[in-house]
């Protein structure tokens, strides 16, 4: 019996579906970011989360206890770094602000005689005072921006967690509904599956073995260069780097000022040279190398991948830039395989085989 309405009928299903996608996207969109890295923390902690189950043999309870661990492990630290080191920034920008506005470095200048042609061109150029009370501006006020912040900043690290609880607790359930779903049969689905937590745990690890690169180096110039506490600073950079938009310069370039204006010229250059060459260049030669070869992708495309991921997608682009590259590539992938399937059994059919 044909359906009601016949193909007509079915053409405005599909298009009442498609519709009712359209209109649940749009409605999920102000959730992404939460979404993205609930599910992510969801892949990431999930083996853990197994033998919390296996000994509990409760899902609410473990879940809880997942979602607890996590929270203290990743958001008590994170808060604290970020806001603490905009609040440093800020600081050490108020600092060097006054010795320039004070003529230290105007007199350091005069001091070298070789420099003197610089200091000319600066002061012809330049407006050091004004450059650094909008710099020390600027900073202040991305940390109030950050306090500002801080209440849309709770409610989407609450809405993260809270969502991670039931991705946790019924994850089972989850993708089975997603293999149902997708329009792949069963090994296709976990081929997409398996895809999309190879990618997940790539980005995430990649990013962080960069990041744990990047603070040994910056670490190991600060303890050559005889700066106070290279472990604590490397460790600091490290931390740093993981961050979108912030990253190791915010450490490195104060110091490098402070050198210049204490006289120490030599280590100044060489703290700046090595930062801005070595710790800030190393990201964009090893991120798509860590994260490319783990992916099977290569390194441009694992590049441009991260990069408009988070210039579309914002922080969750860390994300969802990777994978949407990568499970595109595998839905092409399964296409292709169905389309020559196809075609050889069009061809058997039409020239069938004489036994």
């Amino acid at each position: 019996m044909a359906p009601p309405g016949g193909r007509i009928g079915t053409y405005g299903l599909a298009a009442a579906g498609i519709a009712g996608v359209a209109i649940c996207f749009l409605l999920a969109w102000p959730f992404l970011g939460a979404i993205t890295w609930a599910l992510a923390l969801a892949i990431l902690f999930s083996p853990v989360h197994a033998r919390i189950e296996k000994k509990l043999r409760h899902p609410g309870l473990s879940a809880l206890i997942s979602v607890t661990i996590l929270a203290v492990l990743v958001v008590v630290p994170a808060a604290f770094v970020v806001e603490r080191l905009i609040r440093e920034a800020a600081a050490g920008a108020v600092a060097i602000q006054a010795r320039v506005a004070a003529g230290e470095l105007q007199r350091l200048l005069e001091a070298y005689p070789s420099l003197a042609p610089i200091g000319a061109w600066i002061d012809r150029n330049l407006n050091l005072p004004s450059m650094m009370a909008t710099v020390t501006a600027w900073l202040s006020n991305v940390g109030a921006t950050f306090v500002r912040g801080s209440v849309l900043q709770v409610a989407e690290v609450a809405l993260t967690f809270y969502l991670l609880f039931y991705f946790l607790r019924d994850r089972h359930a989850a993708k089975d509904t997603f293999r149902a779903w997708l329009p792949f049969t069963r090994p296709e689905a976990e081929q997409v599956f398996h895809r999309v937590f190879d990618t997940v745990h790539a980005t995430v690890y990649g990013t962080l073995a960069v990041a744990a690169v990047q603070g040994i180096l910056g670490g190991l110039m600060f303890w050559i260069l005889g700066l106070p506490t290279p472990l604590l600073w490397g460790l600091v950079m490290g931390l740093l780097s993981v961050v979108p938009v912030l990253g190791a310069f915010v450490v490195w370039i104060p110091a490098a000022i402070l050198l210049a204006l204490d006289g120490s010229w030599a280590k100044a250059l060489i703290l700046a040279i090595w930062g801005a060459g070595v710790v800030g260049g190393i990201d964009n030669l090893l991120r798509p190398m860590f994260v490319g070869s783990r992916l099977r992708l290569h390194t441009l495309p694992a590049f441009i991948s991260m990069i408009g991921g988070l210039l579309l997608f914002g922080a969750s682009g860390f994300i969802l830039g990777p994978l949407a590259v990568t499970v595109t590539m595998l839905i092409v992938g399964i296409l292709a395989v169905r389309v020559n399937e196809s075609a050889v059994r069009e061809r058997d059919e039409a020239y069938p085989r004489v036994t």
